[in-house]
């Protein structure tokens, strides 16, 4: 594969039924990682890919969007079965395995790549996002959630390497903030 990305709205192959969710917490190969380990195995997850969303430049590489330059962030493309695991159940996840209180930061990984953001694909994820992301400040993250909820723009998968990429490189990298927090159940 050629260094360029390749811009898709969606994963390649979302099969009929089947839902996407696109999450950005930071670091994709954990939120990535941490959701096949969660949602595979028969519990709704059918695929994911990690890759770039809300920013304004073409065909983005992983070098280039590092540099903050770009305004896309690093995020994950959920493939679901919503007869399986839910688009809320999703959320409420994502607001248990990363930080959504530190504006463009996780752990030592700083800038607006590493931002927290739901990007909704249609206006039931958008009531969804929103009510989620009420609760869980109410509730787990005492108002301090500055997690973006926006439409979900043009998708750009990462190079392939990143694919996958805590599953080949099981020493590799993984954000410290990148945990299931203990939370109780929301509202």
């Amino acid at each position: 594969m050629s260094s360029a990305s390749s811009a898709i709205a969606a994963p390649a192959s979302v099969p009929e039924g089947a839902q996407v969710a696109t999450l950005a917490a930071g670091c994709f190969w954990g939120t990535e990682h941490v959701y096949r380990k969660h949602f595979g195995g028969g519990k709704g997850l059918i695929d994911a890919r990690v890759g770039f969303i809300g920013g304004d430049a073409e065909n983005p590489t992983y070098r280039l969007v590092c540099t903050g330059k770009t305004g896309h962030a690093e995020a994950a493309q959920i493939i679901f079965d919503p007869t399986k695991v839910s688009y809320r159940s999703l959320l409420e996840f994502f607001y248990r395995m990363h930080d959504p209180t530190t504006l463009n930061r996780q752990g030592p990984d700083q800038g607006t790549p590493y931002r927290s953001a739901i990007f909704f694909h249609g206006p039931e994820q958008e009531a969804v996002a929103k009510e989620v992301t009420d609760l869980a400040n109410k509730n787990w993250w005492g108002g301090k959630i500055v997690t973006d909820v926006l439409p979900a723009g043009k998708w750009y998968n990462a190079e392939e390497y990143h694919q996958l990429y805590l599953d080949k490189n099981p020493a590799g990298y993984e954000c410290p903030s990148h945990f299931v927090r203990d939370f109780p159940p929301l509202p």
